[in-house]
């Protein structure tokens, strides 16, 4: 877990989900509970080792929960906690703000 002190909670923000995938990966999850697989196949592009990476760094931050699921072989589900969902909820409007810059840069 990370303890560096920071100077503005934007900055603790973007530390969070600093990384090329991961505001896909915590909007992909606020749909719904998903496997591994489907993590993969929803984030097209991103490898095995970095989604592992990035789930259990978000795992780490309590963003996402890691969910074992015992049925006739083991089964594991990922889903977002209340943390995650208002994360998930703080990052709308920068999405939105986004949106708005990038097509006034076209």
């Amino acid at each position: 877990m990370n303890t560096r002190r920071y100077d503005c909670g934007v900055d603790a923000a973007l530390d969070v989900i600093n990384g090329k995938w991961k505001t896909l990966i915590i909007s992909v999850l606020a749909e719904e509970s998903r496997r591994f697989g489907e993590l993969k196949r929803l984030v097209p592009g991103i490898s095995d080792k970095v989604l592992t990476q990035h789930l259990r760094d978000l795992e780490a931050r309590f963003i996402v929960r890691r969910e074992v699921l015992h049925d006739s072989r083991v089964k594991v589900k990922y889903s977002l906690t209340s943390v995650g969902t208002s994360l998930n909820d703080a990052l709308g409007p920068l999405c939105e703000w986004g949106e708005r810059l990038a097509d006034t840069d076209q």
